[in-house]
């Protein structure tokens, strides 16, 4: 069965640090585009970072330049996102989207990416 699983959310204060992981089973994450992306309460779901397969990345986030960043671990068959200075509306739950072609083309339709996980929640907060 052919799944990603995120990991690694949680509550932090404003200003602090997370690295979420987006793990795969049943198939090589490495093959593939891999993008993060968000959803807050009432908000459609936002595009942040995507790593193609040939390892060049693209933010869709002018919001997240300076702060986030993607990196692959083709040993352990995962992608991390990690998280700086964040931010409290950085609040949202957090997803990985694997897209077959390996691109990282996004016009924003969710339906654009071929697997979905299950999404980790990420909470900055005083």
């Amino acid at each position: 069965q052919l799944q990603v699983v995120e990991s690694g959310g949680g509550s932090v204060q404003p200003g602090g640090s997370l690295r979420l992981s987006c793990a795969a089973s049943g198939f090589s994450l490495k093959e593939y585009a891999v993008g993060w992306f968000r959803q807050a309460p009432g908000k459609e779901r936002e595009g942040i970072l995507c790593v193609s397969n040939s390892g060049i990345s693209r933010i869709y986030a002018d919001s997240v330049k300076g702060r986030f960043s993607i990196s692959r671990a083709n040993a352990k068959n995962s992608v991390y996102l990690e998280m700086n200075l964040l931010k409290p509306e950085d609040t949202a739950v957090y997803y990985c989207g694997v897209r077959i072609t390996g691109d990282c083309r996004y016009s924003g339709d969710p339906n654009e990416l071929d697997y979905w996980g299950q999404g980790t929640q990420v909470t900055v907060s005083s």
